[in-house]
């Protein structure tokens, strides 16, 4: 675009202005009907035609338009900041009408974020608007881009604090005027150059800022390995910039779909699978490899989350922090924080005597005291959410070495008490809008992500036991011990410079504060599956041995039975825990029995678990493998566990199997089968699996026949658990993974498996064990194709 010229001709500018908007307004003769302008300009910027910008107007026409519609100036202003920030300019103008210009957005902006805003009548057009209207942001776009451009071999150089009030007015713009931020994040050059912006400190926060709200419009994830010197970039951080960067980094390295991963169809995810083994690295695996080679990244992440808080930034640089850019991580925490702060030292000076009150207390000396935990609570937050990430990434192992190497899980436990899972102080800050009981709420998100850190940590992996100190180690060789049973042999591995200290580990006092929790907190569920992670995978009997001996299955069994829980995900987290804790543990059984001591509770319990079998079946599918292994064995205490267990009896019982096994198979098909209900499916396959072995199979087929016609539906459900054998046997055959954990989480032989799949599918109509032998000729239909509705 040509520069406009200096103020010499500004008359022979005003012509060409003239003229251009003459042409613009095709036979109105450069004097566009009034009531029309903005929408002309709306229609401009949509098309790329047209009246787009201030430019094509003269100053005369803009100042008397101004006089009725009330743009405050802003046209007038953009016409001089087009005016003055030509390539050979010296910015100086330029920056002194920047500064004209960002105090009428930032009102706006402070006004929308508090949410202080009155109605505006139709007729009236924000600030923010008008600017974006009349080309403001495209104009600061390139006025930010000029160092991009080269003249006889020179970079165009602008200023921090120009570059500052850019980035401050966009964002404003951004924050008060819909559909700004989706047309930043569809200039992908200018998003990428946004990065290299993060090299000054003076720039830092407002440009984090403006990338993280792109960011989180942009359709297409952002590669990181197209930043320019990113390694170099990151690398120069200071710890308060790198904890920042996260909240980027939390949107480049997150699957588009991580967020409802459980409800999304098994058939749709395969699919995205195939289709991405074909395209190669998702661009968040991607980012995550470009993360792992930047050298010491992972060991400061984990310096940040253990950092105590009398460690982190001094007071004096967070006040200079929130003075400098009042939109930081979240703009409405800090205005509440600071009206709060204020508000509450007004009433406490009015209910004092003037002897008693403290002249020198101000909310500049207050606030640091209530803001400082608050301040690195954001940003441990953000710095576990990326670790979390990570941990269930590609590169996994490689991650699980560096975190233990870094100590993260000591660290975290020296933390637990004082911050992570603190007490609520009657001040406690929160977000703004919110509760401290909240969900969002910075005290909750930082509780839920350091379980999910721990779920992710645990799951399946040796290092589960760097939760535990020596102490609990020691504990753990004794129960073996003491059961005549071999150590586990991650536990002899486990590194002891590298596990907690002190008197407690990370996982008892995960289950202390868990035993404590109130019936109806949003932590339960959390708790569970964290907990529950530490036991999956093959059983161990010292690890349930450790855990019952604190007393959580009688937590457990008094919040399914005698608080009669009511939130479903809550449920299903118990349930599969109460299942890992139970499975093939004599002792465990004993326990149920004895806190399950009369038929009321009992029924309770029952209740519970037929209310949902898609929460409850993990449950069913432990105490049926269980029940099979106790009856193979010969022992004193099995056989009385055995005789007198209400649960075992009732398992053991050929219609309560039946019951289950029907129920299972039909609240589930192909089309709606999720990670989370396909264990359903996995459940029945046990049940006929271990009949199977007992050479009952026929008759299990044959009685779920009698159930089918009993229910006036013969052949629905045989053809439906048909197609869904077919669907298993796409889904595990290709994935080692999940194969490898129902062999280890069954204890049985993933042949096995595969074998009675096969059985069940044979075509052959002659034999006892195939499905389609128990499906009348009329009502056969087992040949669908999966993704038919």
């Amino acid at each position: 675009m040509a520069a406009a010229p200096a103020a010499a001709g500004a008359g022979a500018s005003r012509g060409r202005q003239s003229a251009a908007t003459a042409a613009a307004w095709g036979g109105w003769g450069g004097r566009p009907r009034p009531g029309n302008i903005l929408l002309q300009l709306r229609q401009g910027q949509l098309t790329g035609r047209g009246l787009i910008r201030a430019v094509q107007f003269t100053e005369t026409f803009l100042t008397e338009r101004d006089k009725l519609s009330k743009w405050s100036g802003i046209p007038q202003l953009l016409l001089k900041l087009y005016a003055t920030s030509h390539l050979h300019s010296d910015f100086i103008e330029c920056q002194n009408i920047l500064k004209e210009i960002s105090p009428l957005l930032s009102v706006e902006a402070m006004a929308f974020v508090t949410e202080d805003r009155k109605l505006t009548q139709e007729a009236t057009y924000p600030n923010t608007y008008i600017f974006d209207l009349f080309g403001g942001v495209d104009l600061l776009i390139e006025i930010l881009m000029r160092p991009t451009i080269s003249i006889r071999g020179q970079k165009l150089k602008i200023s921090d604090e120009m570059s500052k009030d850019c980035l401050s007015i966009l964002y404003n713009t951004c924050v008060c005027t819909e559909g700004v931020t989706k047309r930043l994040a569809e200039k992908n050059d200018f998003v990428i150059f946004l990065f290299t912006l993060m090299t000054s400190k003076k720039t830092f926060l407002q440009t984090a800022t403006l990338i993280e709200d792109i960011l989180g419009v942009k359709k297409e994830m952002i590669r990181l390995d197209e930043v320019p010197n990113l390694s170099s970039l990151v690398s120069n951080f200071d710890q308060q910039q790198l904890a920042n960067f996260c909240r980027i980094l939390a949107v480049t390295i997150s699957e588009m779909d991580t967020g409802n991963d459980d409800k999304h169809t098994l058939l749709a995810k395969n699919a995205q699978q195939k289709k991405s083994l074909s395209l190669g690295p998702s661009a968040a695996e991607i980012n995550q490899a470009a993360l792992l080679s930047i050298p010491g990244f992972v060991e400061r992440l984990c310096k940040l989350a253990t950092r105590k808080v009398s460690e982190s930034t001094g007071t004096a640089s967070f006040l200079q922090e929130l003075e400098e850019w009042y939109t930081w991580l979240d703009n409405a925490l800090v205005l509440d924080a600071l009206m709060r702060v204020a508000s509450e030292e007004s009433e406490h000076n009015q209910g004092t005597s003037e002897e008693n009150a403290l002249p020198h207390t101000s909310a500049r000396t207050q606030l640091p005291q209530s803001m400082k935990i608050m301040h690195e609570i954001m940003y441990k937050l953000e710095v576990l959410y990326v670790l979390c990430v990570l941990l269930m990434g590609r590169q996994r192992n490689q991650v699980h070495r560096m975190i233990a190497e870094f100590k993260l899980i000591p660290g975290l436990n020296n933390l637990f008490d004082k911050l992570i899972w603190r007490k609520h102080s009657a001040s406690a800050l929160v977000l703004h809008g919110h509760n401290q009981n909240c969900d969002c709420s910075p005290d909750i998100t930082l509780k839920i992500q350091f379980l999910r850190l721990l779920q992710s940590f645990s799951d399946h992996h040796e290092n589960k036991y760097l939760l535990l100190n020596n102490q609990e180690l020691n504990e753990l060789s004794a129960i073996s011990l003491k059961a005549n049973i071999p150590e586990v042999e991650a536990v002899l591995n486990t590194d002891r410079s590298l596990v907690c200290d002190g008197k407690r580990g990370l996982l008892t006092r995960l289950l202390q504060v868990m035993k404590k929790e109130p019936a109806e907190s949003s932590f339960r569920f959390w708790q569970a599956r964290a907990v529950e992670s530490f036991l999956r995978g093959t059983t161990s009997y010292a690890d349930q041995m450790f855990l019952l001996k604190r007393g959580l299955l009688e937590h457990i069994l008094y919040c399914i039975v005698d608080s009669e829980c009511k939130s479903r995900d809550v449920l299903q987290s118990y349930f599969d825990l109460l299942g890992e804790l139970m499975k093939f543990n004599v002792d465990a059984f004993k326990r149920f029995n004895k806190y399950i001591n009369t038929d009321a509770k009992f029924q309770v319990f029952l209740k519970q678990i037929n209310s949902s079998l898609v929460d409850s079946n993990m449950l069913v599918r432990c105490v049926t493998l269980s029940l099979d292994r106790f009856e193979n064995q010969v022992d004193m205490k099995v056989a009385e566990v055995l005789s007198e267990c209400r649960l075992l009896a009732y398992i053991s019982q050929v219609p309560t199997q039946m019951s289950f096994l029907f129920r299972l198979i039909n609240i589930i098909h192909v089309q709606t089968l999720t990670q989370e209900n396909v264990s359903c499916l996995n459940t029945s396959l046990v049940i006929l699996m271990l009949a199977r072995r007992k050479e009952r199979l026929p008759l299990y087929l044959r009685l779920l026949q009698r159930m089918e016609h009993s229910k006036k539906y013969p052949g629905f459900l045989l053809n439906n658990f048909h197609n869904l054998l077919r669907f298993w046997q796409q889904h595990y055959l290709h994935k080692d993974k999940d194969s490898t954990c129902l062999e280890n989480s069954s204890c049985i032989s993933f042949s096995y498996w595969k074998e009675t799949v096969s059985i069940l599918l044979n075509p052959d109509r002659q034999s006892p064990s195939a499905l389609v032998s128990y499906i009348e000729e009329p009502y056969m239909d087992v040949d669908r194709d999966f993704t038919e509705e």
